[in-house]
């Protein structure tokens, strides 16, 4: 049931975020839709209660489930941001992206360098080591990259930072590997993070 669920979920979310799904669609009916990809009822109930927990559709008696408009989906949602960088994302959204991370990252590492712990110090270089070995060209080192930036925000200790720890590592992480897909992760980043290490290593916000 958790496989069909999750699988309808990201198919249908993927046609709302990609455009295909237009704001105020009304989704087909449990019976037709279940029927018409044949699984069972449960599980397109399921999906669309995933749907609807991420803001992406709304459920009304009498008028179905209607596809709600891009305001009121949760986009730092891992599993939004999952389906909107399966496709090609539309540039303004990329773009409003980096805008936030620039705005919260920069901080965080401030933070970060008063008061992170030599424990978080010492994880952050081991996943410096492994990204540096393994390039962000390899899962290995994107993985690595995520993890640097999730230790980044739990060291700031500011828990509304932290709360932000899976929405921001997700973006970091597709935003990281759709520019290596696309042939756009020509500068190696590597160095950028040796020099936030440092600062964070010498205390210097």
């Amino acid at each position: 049931l958790q496989t069909a669920r999750d699988d309808l979920a990201a198919e249908i979310g993927g046609k709302i975020v990609s455009g295909r799904l237009k704001p105020g669609t009304i989704l087909d009916g449990e019976i037709e839709a279940s029927d018409e990809r044949k699984v069972s009822r449960s599980a397109y109930r399921e999906a669309v209660r995933i749907l609807i927990a991420k803001g992406l559709v709304q459920s009304r008696p009498k008028i179905g489930t209607r596809v709600t408009d891009s305001g009121q989906w949760h986009l730092l949602d891992p599993d939004v941001l999952s389906w909107i960088f399966a496709k090609e994302p539309p540039r303004e959204l990329l773009e409003s992206l980096f805008e936030l991370r620039k705005l919260v990252e920069p901080e965080a590492a401030a933070l970060a360098a008063e008061r992170r712990s030599l424990e978080q110090l010492n994880r952050l270089g081991a996943a410096l080591e492994i990204m540096a070995r393994e390039t962000l060209h390899t899962e290995r080192g994107r993985l690595a990259d995520k993890t640097f930036h999730g230790i980044l925000l739990s060291a700031s200790s500011n828990p509304f930072l932290i709360s932000l720890s899976s929405s921001v590592t997700a973006a970091v992480a597709w935003s990281t590997a759709f520019k290596d897909r696309t042939q756009r992760l020509r500068r190696d980043a590597v160095v950028d993070h040796v020099k936030v290490y440092e600062a964070i290593a010498a205390r210097s916000a």
